[in-house]
């Protein structure tokens, strides 16, 4: 298993649109994938998991991965987030 932290910095957090790229880009991979937020586990391949978790500006979460490809996964999901989804 691979994990990172990494801060949500973009100004909707994971609402809307970025939650739907992220959604789109953690299911373009093999590995699964959640979202550690709260003491909570969230399937980072759900759009309603992840719009419902109210993960917004600031928050701190953990992205974990396990499976063939879950290197890949942890860094290009926490690029997007570093990159505030192109806002």
């Amino acid at each position: 298993m691979v994990k990172k932290v990494v801060t949500i910095k973009n100004k909707t957090g994971l609402h809307a649109r970025p939650a739907s790229e992220f959604v789109k880009k953690a299911s373009t991979y093999c590995s699964d994938i959640i979202l550690r937020h709260k003491g909570k586990e969230i399937n980072a391949k759900s759009i309603i998991s992840v719009l419902t978790a109210g993960i917004s500006m600031g928050t701190v979460v953990e992205i974990c991965a396990e499976g063939p490809d879950e290197k890949e996964s942890v860094e290009g999901l926490s690029e997007l987030i570093q990159s505030n989804f192109g806002e």
